[in-house]
Formats: structure tokens, sequence, C-alpha cells
């Protein structure tokens, strides 16, 4: 395996999930594994989530769901987004339950299914303030007598997404009226559903049928008791003393002071460690032992492509093991740190996680499974 490898914890993750339905204990949980479940690895996390109980996937492109369904995942999966009618045969084929935010959308779908010989599932999204995708939440009514025309189509849910849940509390509350009107015009008998991670947090309300959360589920957001679910280990390529007064990396970004020793670790922004965080980022030594603690060592000169240089106290071997991000909220060696430092959300960080990364995922300790690129 390559001397760089991301570390799923699924411990965590099931930890994530209860903490997040505690706080809606009525509502059933849809998780959110678009963009490779945050970088984390969608079909593993994806079956992780089903075996914890979620009442499906959620998916952002056809061709995420299509990855789903290759890995052997079998319950429900929903293409969130405005199904564009271009990809209407294929979402049918790959047995996904997609969303509806126009009328050629459903016109093009209806038309799919009818040739299939098959009757589409569907949720319908409704703008309630967002201003991004769904029908205008004004015309639910219009909307409801619209669909009736097309025989090959079965509306099941109903949903919307919060703008900014985190921060606006009255436009949230508008938002959340808005999308109780589209119930009421619609009636009983739809799965409900609103909530993103903020608004799971900072709006208790059990009346929808279920969460979607996203960010939440991988832990990166702080002080709210979630814990981070990954973390990215490598092993040296090379380890040497240089003397005073030597520069490291390109542009020379890093000068010695002393003798110092440097080790070259295998992983650069082609596996998602920003470039912008050079001469500010950490990692952790791991001691042959956990008595032993970790020691912090600094990022010096220029992240490149492939490889990052780090300062360390003394000589180590090529089978020592360095924490490049920490399952933490540590500012100088997390994911929500280079976030931070990098003026972003630690969304951007996760996602950007390399799908050239191997992957292992632990379950009490034990390696359950691994994905090598």
């Amino acid at each position: 395996m390559r001397p760089a490898w991301l570390e799923v914890n699924l411990d965590s993750l099931a930890h994530n999930v209860a903490l997040l339905r505690s706080k809606a204990p009525a509502s059933q949980l849809v998780g959110i594994v678009k963009a490779n479940a945050y970088g984390h690895g969608a079909v593993w996390v994806g079956r992780e989530l089903l075996r914890l109980g979620a009442w499906g996937l959620a998916v952002a492109t056809v061709s995420e769901g299509r990855e789903l369904r290759l890995g052997g995942v079998q319950g429900r999966v929903l293409l969130m987004g405005s199904l564009h009618p271009d990809q209407a045969r294929e979402a049918l084929e790959t047995d996904l339950i997609a969303s509806l935010s126009t009328l050629e959308g459903a016109q093009a779908l209806d038309a799919a299914a009818r040739a299939l010989g098959k009757i589409a599932e569907v949720h319908l999204e409704f703008d309630t303030g967002m201003g991004r995708v769904g029908f205008p939440w004004e015309e639910a009514q219009q909307v409801k007598e619209a669909l009736e025309q097309f025989s090959h189509l079965k509306v099941t849910g109903l949903y919307s997404h919060f703008a900014d849940a985190e921060e606006n509390l009255e436009f949230t509350y508008m938002q959340l009226a808005n999308f109780r009107r589209v119930r009421e015009v619609w009636g009983p008998g739809y799965f409900c559903h609103l909530a993103n991670s903020a608004g799971v947090f900072n709006f208790r309300d059990d009346s929808f049928d279920a969460i979607r959360p996203g960010i939440a589920l991988y832990g990166l957001l702080p002080n709210l008791g979630l814990k981070p679910i990954a973390r990215l280990l490598a092993k040296p390529t090379l380890v040497k003393q240089l003397p005073p007064g030597r520069k490291i990396g390109y542009s020379g970004l890093y000068t010695t002071q002393d003798h110092e020793w440097i080790a070259t670790l295998p992983v650069g922004y082609a596996d998602g460690m920003p470039r912008l965080v050079y001469n500010r980022a950490t990692v952790r030594l791991l001691q042959p032992s956990p008595e032993e603690g970790r020691l912090i060592c600094p990022v010096v000169g220029r992240i490149s492509m492939d490889q990052i240089t780090v300062r360390i106290p003394g000589p180590v071997d090529l089978d020592t093991v360095f924490e490049v991000v920490t399952a933490d909220f540590d500012p100088g060696s997390s994911l929500w740190g280079w976030a931070e430092m990098t003026g972003t959300v630690s969304y951007e960080p996760a996602v950007r996680l390399a799908a050239r990364l191997p992957r292992v995922y632990l379950r009490g300790g034990v390696e359950v499974a691994r994905i090598e690129p």
C-alpha cells in the first residue's frame, strides 16, 4: 500500500449518528454521501450508515449513485438537486429516487419510465428562500395539478433546503413557514425533510419525517460534541539532516536556522492538502507507544503536488508514522484547522481528499476494509 493513507473510524461515525438522532429523535436520518462522502469514501460510509439504520442515502450526481450501486449498496438513494432531462433514463436505470424542480425534468422522467415499463419514484424540491433550485413554494398547488398529468411518476417526498440555518434565525423561520405551506397544499402521506446539519442543531422541530445531515456526519463542526471520523497518515520517504542556511522547497520559502532534521512525506496538494498552509501547518509524529505522546512537527517550505517537508527533532526510520491530518480540531493539523488557515469552511478540504489516497476503515480498532485506488 502507498505510504500515505486515510484512516476512517466507523465508531466515530456511529457516535455522530447517535448524537444527531438525539437532536431529532422522532425523525429518520438521510445520510448525505455526495462528493465521495465528503472525501471519506462513499461506498463504505454509505454501507455503514445503512447498517446504522439510516432511511437511505443522498447523492448529488447520477454517477455518484452509480458508484454506490456498483459497490453493492442496495438501499434507497436519493438524487438531490434538480434532475436534468438528459439524465432521466440513466437515473431510472441506476435505481435512484430522482429530485424534480422543473416540469421539463418531470416530463423527461415520465417518458423514460414509460419506455422502461417502470413507475418512477420522485421527491419534489421546493425553493423556500434559497433561490438555487426547486419549484417556487408559492406555486405548490399549480405544481401538484401539473404533475397529475404524468402517469408514470409517483411523488413520495417533499423537501427544501435551509440557506442560513447557522446564523440567520429569522430567515430560517420564514423558510420553515414556507415549507409548511407547501406541505399543507400537498396534504399528508409524503416523506418530508428539510434540516441540514446546522438545522439539526439550531432548530428543534420533529414535525418532519427526516433530517439530512452532511458535514456533521463526518464530525467537522467544532464545539458540538461531534468527532472527526478520519485522519491522514504517512510514512517518510526520506529523512536527512541539513546544515544552517539551506533553503527548502519551491521558491525557497523556508531556510534552516541550524542543523535541522527534515522528513519528506509523500502527500501534497494533489492529495488535498492546501498549498497555502506552508510554514503554518503542523503534523504529529507518532511515538512508538501511546504513553510517549505525540510530537508536533512544523511543515516547512512550500506544499508540493506530491510531497511536504517537515522539521523533526531527530532521525527516524522510514516506518515511522506521521499524522498529517488529525482527527480533532487542532488549528495546525486538522481539516478544520486547514479551513481556518485558508479562509474557507471544513467542507472544502474534506471533499478535496484525493481518490488516489488508499482508505482504511476501522471498527472497534480492527480493520474491516481497505480500498486502494
